[in-house]
């Protein structure tokens, strides 16, 4: 236990982050595991005491001074402890301090100790990618696929925090069915959580969540990254369409001109991010009316009612919109009415006509 162990302590604390004090602590517990293999009936009456300034581990059992031994690990005659400590000053019942020889440890205790500074290196790794990747938390992080499960559609990322590495999976669930992965691919995720687990933390991520679009537009829209323009709402389906509402502090700014940038150069490099998803933007309105009849981009509106229970309304729109504006397989209905939080029923203007000609004959 010389100065070059306690170097290599301090080189840990620089390479990988592990605070001295917690590697001393686990060596104090790795000595004590590995004394009490070899002596288990002085457990209790080891003391280890480690000396920082010094740089200098001490290990020692203390044993009482006795007429008769009756237990060897713990007791010792007044001829032995006279002598081990060279002094006459010693009478029955004191206590001699009886140094231990590590490099004496059996090949089990020696074995258990290791194990314990292992294991205790891993869990100061394990808790150090927890704090750099909880911090990223509602982030994107750039990955790179580094294997894909044929049977379960898994995708393992290689994703990086600061100087921390660690494997995440992106869940079938959580990929765009339409997109194809390669190893080796540079890929942005969205980091939903980060857990622990009894294998070390483990963080969620995606492709389909609607925040990975926010933080999309945040990147490319300095508008949004400084606040001037907020992101009201967002409907994905992902990779197929979203919708996104979108608000401007600054009168002078316009909220849907800032997102889609100079010749469409903004919304495009975020439309290349998400291998062709489509995105509308439109500006969100306090007023549901005109937020609704907006939300139902790209089809033109003619008037939108709200109905008495305040979470309904009625869209009325022109014959040859109707199919516009409830889309493929109602999708463009469907996150117009996600986006806005209001359920809308559309009518084609022929319709609501024929009920007025009714009501009035």
């Amino acid at each position: 236990m010389n100065a070059e162990f306690f170097d290599a302590i301090e080189d840990l604390e620089r390479e990988k982050g592990i605070p001295k004090e917690y590697m001393l602590e686990r060596i104090h517990q790795a000595l004590l595991a590995a004394f009490r293999k070899d002596n288990p009936e002085a457990a209790d009456r080891v003391v280890i005491d480690i000396d920082e300034d010094e740089k200098k581990i001490e290990m020692y059992v203390l044993k009482t001074v006795v007429e008769e031994v009756k237990n060897p690990a713990v007791e010792l005659t007044l001829e032995q402890a006279r002598k081990k400590t060279n002094s006459k000053n010693i009478n029955i019942g004191d206590t001699v301090r009886e140094d231990v020889e590590t490099k004496k440890f059996g090949r089990i205790a020696a074995q258990a100790a290791k194990q314990v500074i292992i294991q205790g290196i891993r869990e100061a790794e394990r808790g150090i990618i927890y704090e750099q990747f909880t911090s990223k938390e509602h982030e994107i992080l750039t990955g790179v696929v580094s294997r894909i499960d044929p049977k379960t559609g898994s995708v393992y990322i290689k994703i990086q925090s600061s100087s921390e590495f660690t494997e995440a999976v992106l869940l079938p669930s959580e990929r765009v069915k339409t997109e194809v992965l390669r190893e080796g691919e540079h890929i942005k995720v969205y980091v939903v959580e980060v857990r622990k687990s009894s294998r070390g933390p483990q963080v969620i991520i995606s492709r389909t969540h609607p925040g990975l679009v926010k933080r999309l537009f945040e990147l490319e829209v300095p508008e949004i990254f400084d606040g001037t323009v907020e992101i009201k709402s967002i409907a994905r389906e992902a990779g197929s369409r979203t919708k996104i509402a979108v608000w401007s502090n600054d009168s002078e700014v316009d909220p849907i001109g800032a997102c889609v940038g100079p010749r469409g150069s903004r919304v495009a490099a975020i439309v290349e991010e998400l291998k062709g998803e489509k995105i509308d933007i439109v500006k969100y309105s306090e007023n549901p009316e005109e937020y609704v009849a907006a939300a139902l981009a790209p089809a033109e509106v003619y008037s939108v009612s709200m109905l008495e229970d305040g979470k309904s309304c009625r869209v009325i729109v022109a014959d040859n919109q109707l199919s516009l504006a409830i889309g493929k397989e109602g999708q463009n209905a469907r996150l117009a009415a996600r986006l806005t939080g209001y359920k809308i029923d559309i009518r084609p203007a022929s319709e609501f006509m024929d009920e007025t000609r009714i009501k009035l004959s």
